[in-house]
């Protein structure tokens, strides 16, 4: 038996209760990739967890290295330059990195799905987007032409595309920037996948269709019950969905929280900057805070805490320690759960 029938057979990939683990684990996770300039460190020792229903978003500025994180966990990342060193990718408890790729490949779109930032750019501008989603159960599912393009119509339908069924054989740039992204959605879906990855699926959208595209993820997974996770550099987006937040830097996570405990009370300063970023009703007519400085060159990372140039709070330790990601706490020491900061000065960052 091979792992991916292991996967497959287990109780939790056959639609049935899931036995308590988490439905993928990324542990101390490293890629690299090999430049003129240098070997970029792009993800540096990454760990988080997602549960079948749950949301974990994955914040951070460009650069972080949170798309490469989901280019690692699809298998879909260009090796060479890249390179993984390090790590464990474990999907109901099976570690993907030591599947073949034909093996990953039978989870990639059955199992995980990802929905990708630029629509346009991801669907094939010659062919109608009823052929591209019908292809996902033509080759997959084997279905006839006839058969494939009516469950399109139905995934056009389940996604809140207007006249899905006039619409069927239109391509991709006779649609809207969000109906696009609704097909992408749709493309997601069409094998009812465990999880979906969502890498910045509301970028270039205005403010009303990202709402629109956000509230439909989130009411597709509560009616399949799909682990989530959600890539954006926006929190006004994740506030209202997610339901933990792992903050990235550099190629590492340096907060991590449930949502509003993040959003009430950040223990991170690079976390505090992101929040005070956001622009605010109350602020009418004041300068719009920016963290000072650029996020750093991954083949030139700062030793100690990468963030340390550009944060206000910053000592000689932070110039010379990485510091751990520190679980938080209360004043009285009590547990936050769920709560972590790699910042040596995490307590002043919360507490005051």
């Amino acid at each position: 038996m091979t792992i991916i029938d292991e996967v497959a057979g287990s109780p939790a990939a056959d639609g049935s209760e899931d036995t308590g683990r988490p439905l993928l684990e990324v542990r101390d996770l490293h890629v690299e990739f090999r430049t003129r300039d240098g070997v970029a460190k792009a993800v540096n020792g990454v760990n988080y967890s997602v549960a079948a229903g749950e949301t974990l978003a994955v914040l951070g500025e460009s650069g972080s290295g949170k798309s490469v994180t989901a280019q690692a966990i699809m298998g879909i990342l260009d090796m060479p330059p890249g390179s993984i060193p390090k790590g464990e990718i474990l999907f109901r408890g099976q570690d993907m990195l030591k599947m073949s790729d034909e093996e990953r490949r039978k989870i990639r779109g059955r199992k995980i799905a990802m929905i990708f930032q630029d629509a346009l750019s991801s669907l094939n501008p010659v062919l109608s987007v009823g052929y591209q989603l019908g292809e996902m159960f033509r080759v997959h599912q084997g279905m006839s032409k006839k058969e494939a393009k009516a469950k399109a119509i139905e995934l056009m339908d389940r996604v809140k595309i207007p006249a899905a069924a006039a619409r069927i054989n239109d391509y991709p740039h006779q649609f809207s920037g969000g109906m696009r992204q609704r097909i992408m959605i749709a493309m997601a879906l069409a094998l009812e996948p465990d999880l979906i990855i969502a890498d910045e699926p509301t970028t270039a959208l205005d403010v009303t269709v990202q709402a629109q595209v956000m509230d439909l993820l989130a009411e597709l997974q509560r009616e399949y019950n799909m682990g989530l996770i959600l890539i954006t550099h926006d929190l006004g987006v994740v506030a209202d969905v997610a339901d933990k937040i792992a903050v990235m830097y550099a190629g590492r996570i340096v907060e991590r929280a449930p949502v509003h405990e993040l959003y009430k009370r950040p223990a991170h300063p690079y976390t505090k900057g992101l929040l005070d970023s956001i622009p605010r009703l109350d602020q009418k007519g004041q300068d719009l805070y920016a963290i000072k400085g650029l996020p750093p060159n991954l083949t030139r990372i700062p030793s100690g805490c990468a963030f340390n140039p550009r944060c206000p709070m910053a000592q000689d330790i932070c110039r010379t320690d990485i510091p751990p990601l520190h679980p938080v706490t209360e004043r009285d020491g009590s547990e936050l759960v769920g709560r972590g900061s790699a910042c040596h000065f995490w307590k002043e960052t919360i507490h005051g």
